[in-house]
């Protein structure tokens, strides 16, 4: 009986050991992510580029949105003519990296480039397109005589059939880490073509941090949900459990 009694105190022993060995742990873990969460945000900024440059008929502009001497994106603006006198015309942008991307949507099978308004997050959770992006584009029938063209039709359409101060959503690749940023253009359609001007484009230093459209300096305060980020201070209150919060 005395033996069984020694080893029924020992089983207690080190089961009572082994509660505090893990509640020690685990304070030890939250304690640890506690100060992770305590830590300064990683800091940005934003690298904003002023520009003027002209994209007319049958030119294509290279974009290096981080100056590292590689082309992030193409502005391109091709023409075309048919047999029977028509000119035909698009305005696109194509990724010249084959993670780079351009903000758009898909009409059914063509996918075009969003002509965005300023102060639109561009981040991780953003709609971005596979491939090329078409932004506007316009035809002409009725062809030429003399030099001279008859009448015909004219016709510009597309997200950025003359407009202006719009933004073009980007996200791309810098030494192996997704970075967003914008590029803003003017476009019109005259001529009978297709003209645009590039007037500006920026990116955020941060990866995956998300940036406003036609923001030019300073930091942006995206929130998590953009980013797609987990708060740190729910990691804390993860670490220590249901029953560790305050108040239960």
């Amino acid at each position: 009986m005395k033996l069984l009694s020694r080893q029924t105190r020992q089983c207690f022993h080190l089961s009572d050991f082994e509660h505090h060995l893990s509640m020690y742990a685990l304070a030890a873990t939250a304690a640890g992510v506690g100060a992770l969460a305590l830590a300064p945000p990683m800091e940005g900024k934003i690298i904003y580029t002023k520009a003027h440059k002209s994209i007319g008929p049958g030119a294509t502009l290279h974009l290096d949105v981080n100056h590292d001497g590689i082309a992030d994106f193409d502005l391109r603006d091709t023409f075309s003519t048919s047999t029977a006198g028509g000119e035909f015309g698009f305005l696109s942008a194509l990724p010249d990296r084959q993670q780079n991307a351009v903000w758009g949507h898909t009409v059914p099978t063509r996918g075009y480039a969003s002509a965005l308004s300023a102060k639109v997050w561009i981040g991780p959770k953003g709609q971005f397109l596979p491939g090329t992006g078409f932004m506007a584009n316009y035809s002409v029938s009725g062809g030429r005589h003399g030099g001279a063209r008859r009448p015909g039709n004219f016709s510009c359409t597309g997200p950025w059939a003359n407009v202006t101060n719009r933004y073009l959503g980007l996200k791309f690749v810098i030494n192996g880490t997704k970075h967003f940023g914008w590029a803003r253009l003017n476009v019109s359609c005259s001529g009978p073509s297709i003209n645009a001007i590039l007037t500006g484009y920026a990116y955020e230093t941060v990866p995956n941090r998300a940036i406003l459209t036609g923001k030019e300096s300073g930091q942006d305060d995206a929130d998590n949900s953009m980013s797609g980020a987990v708060p740190l201070s729910s990691l804390g209150r993860l670490a220590m459990g249901a029953k560790g919060r305050p108040g239960e």
